[in-house]
């Protein structure tokens, strides 16, 4: 019997990874094909080696991990190990049996990965991370958002086991501007201060506020350069932090996707848009025909104006301002893509280089972060990849940008849990192999 969406049990159900990253609509179709199965104490799931690719969620009851020797992990429904697919590795590492009567899941791999495919249409107005639903947790709303939505399970697995929670007091300097990158952080609890000195003897610029949810320091280990920000912590604040190299291949690796310039005139015909992310003046000297500058520290101003339908196609010297760039617009539901290597890659041949005439205030020497475009974007010349239509979508983005655009706002993303569950199963291990050394 299929399970009804408004259900206690479809509750539990909305609960477990990456089920919960799922917009209501894909959820609803997917209840409808649900078969909860019931198992005696003593039934096996799963047996070590099996290759069988199923998905078993725990409902109700409680299931032992184990091997011909010991047992590893004894799983509790509703605990949150549970919220993840048991024993996911393939081929199984363990065998899965109830360690009394259970209510499970068990789901067709190839059924999951076609939900989360299917498109759902979305409201552009929706905030990035979805508002709390009547008894959800944080960390369930944050699984919400476009980058840890996309990400595959067993990375987002990986990820939320290897998150470390940290604490500071108000008035803590949690990131100096300047210093390399080493953490990648999420807020759980507090409000934190972004700020930044645009020269070494300038006074200090108070660019944003970020609150539960937020997520900081990803820019810095993107680009392997040292942090462009401060971060101060404006109450007590709890965080929760993933390591750099932990970040890059979980969450960058999977999340950026990259173009050759090969690749450009077919999706300029398909409506794509051209943003150039360097400084004006680097812009006025080369750059692509039909693109548009928008500087990395103008970005978040214009995210209301650029066209979500549209694929959008990040430029700059060399292709690490890109990322940087991608990954916000990634987090705010834009699909990006990057230039390869960027625009030191091209011949001159395949760059403008006469002086643009359309340019934006990166905002970086002043306080004003909304001030509005006052010159016209030059005509296509006859070496564009697409004139017309490119044209017309320049003249309907210039029109936007020339409205006032709203302040700088953080990047919002999605996560939530505790270490503490590894860290038992690491300990349980621990002792079971001193146990068996010592026979």
């Amino acid at each position: 019997m299929a399970v009804d969406a408004n259900s206690e049990e479809a509750l539990i159900i909305r609960q477990l990874i990456p089920i919960s990253r799922l917009p209501t609509q894909a959820f609803v179709s997917l209840c409808a094909q649900l078969q909860p199965q019931r198992a005696e104490q003593g039934t096996i799931l799963f047996r070590r080696g099996d290759e069988n690719r199923d998905l078993f969620y725990l409902l109700n009851g409680s299931i032992n991990l184990q091997t011909d020797t010991f047992n590893i992990e004894t799983i509790k429904a509703g605990s949150d190990s549970a919220r993840f697919a048991i024993g996911h590795q393939i081929p199984r590492k363990v065998d899965a049996v109830a360690n009394s009567r259970i209510l499970f899941l068990r789901l067709d791999a190839d059924m999951m990965k076609s939900v989360n495919e299917t498109s759902y249409e979305e409201n552009e107005s929706t905030m990035m991370v979805e508002d709390l639903e009547e008894g959800e947790d944080w960390m369930t709303a944050l699984l919400k958002s476009p980058i840890f939505r996309s990400l595959p399970p067993a990375n987002l697995q990986k990820l939320l086991m290897s998150l470390q929670e940290v604490s500071y007091r108000a008035g803590d300097v949690i990131i100096n501007q300047g210093e390399p990158g080493d953490f990648y952080y999420i807020i759980k609890k507090g409000r934190a201060l972004i700020s930044r000195k645009p020269a070494p003897n300038a006074k200090e610029i108070k660019l944003a506020i970020l609150n539960d949810l937020d997520t900081f320091g990803e820019d810095a280990l993107i680009s392997g350069e040292s942090r462009s920000t401060s971060i101060t912590a404006v109450t007590d604040i709890v965080l929760y932090r993933l390591v750099k190299d932990q970040f890059i291949n979980l969450i960058k690796q999977p999340t950026l996707k990259y173009i050759d310039m090969a690749n450009l005139p077919d999706l300029l015909i398909k409506g794509a848009v051209i943003i150039d992310v360097r400084g004006p003046d680097e812009f006025k000297n080369r750059h692509l025909p039909n693109s548009i500058n928008v500087p990395y520290f103008s970005l978040r101003m214009y995210l209301k104006t650029l066209n979500r339908q549209q694929p959008i196609i990040v430029a700059c010297k060399d292709g690490k301002t890109s990322e940087m760039a991608a990954f916000i617009l990634h987090q705010n539901k834009f699909n990006a893509l990057i230039l390869k290597n960027g625009i030191a890659a091209l011949a001159q041949d395949q760059l403008n280089t006469e002086p643009a005439s359309f340019t934006i205030d990166d905002g970086t020497e002043t306080g004003n972060l909304a001030s509005p475009i006052t010159s016209a974007v030059t005509m296509p010349t006859e070496a564009s990849y697409v004139q017309e239509p490119a044209s017309d979508d320049m003249r309907k983005v210039v029109q936007h940008l020339k409205a006032k655009c709203s302040s700088l706002e953080a990047e919002k993303m999605t996560l939530e849990l505790k270490c503490a569950s590894l860290t038992r199963q690491l300990e349980k291990l621990k002792a079971e192999f001193e146990k068996i050394r010592g026979r």
